[in-house]
């Protein structure tokens, strides 16, 4: 990400214990198009919108990597995102939480337009929104955690994206001390991070770059 954002206040408490589960994509991508599946796209999305904390960490999964089977996306390369960030560093908080709120509802699981409006809403005391699009935030995250643990290729945590592999690094708490190797397969980049030995392996999808 070109934009700097702390995370110290969602570090706390962000991740619990869960079950670690293999990522199906072509599974995620046809149940989420499937009306009779319970975890169709509405469904899901329901559920998120109204009332994150009921989401297991099998449907978030389904919501954030099924986002990359959607056509509504935004992209942090778009204008109407970089002016959503322009917003931010600003401290037009009033403006950033109108255009984000926008953003939002066209692509609601995207982690980093939840990251601006968790800061503006932080920033002008909402705390009924702010602990609303939290709650989707960490259920989102919690998805990703339980992609993986990191130790090998094989049991990668797997992202959707960089922007969303440097929003994992920092609530993992991995930092400038890290040293990082990259690795090409047919349908991902592998980022090995290290220190001291101990290595932390994240897959990051190309689905994003191709749909």
């Amino acid at each position: 990400m070109k934009y700097h954002l702390s995370l110290l206040f969602i570090l706390f408490s962000v991740f619990g214990f869960s079950q670690k589960s293999k990522i199906d994509l072509k599974a995620i991508e046809k149940s989420l198009k499937s009306s009779d599946s319970p975890y169709h796209y509405e469904k899901l999305i329901f559920k998120y919108k109204g009332y994150p904390k009921s989401l297991d960490s099998i449907e978030a999964q389904y919501l954030y990597y099924g986002r990359n089977f959607r056509n509504d996306k935004v992209s942090t390369s778009e204008d109407r995102f970089k002016n959503l960030v322009d917003a931010f560093k600003q401290n037009n908080f009033a403006d950033c939480i109108k255009q984000g709120k926008i953003l939002y509802g066209q692509d609601p699981t995207n982690l980093d337009i939840l990251l601006i409006l968790l800061r503006a809403y932080d920033s002008v005391k909402d705390g009924n929104n702010f602990m609303h699009h939290l709650n989707q935030f960490r259920a989102l995250t919690d998805g990703v955690k339980s992609s993986g643990d990191g130790k090998s290729e094989k049991t990668a945590y797997v992202v959707n994206s960089v922007g969303d592999e440097y929003i994992l690094l920092n609530i993992l708490n991995i930092g400038q001390d890290f040293t990082r190797s990259s690795k090409a397969s047919q349908d991902a980049m592998f980022d090995v991070w290290e220190k001291d030995g101990s290595k932390i392996y994240i897959k990051i999808l190309y689905l994003e770059l191709t749909n």
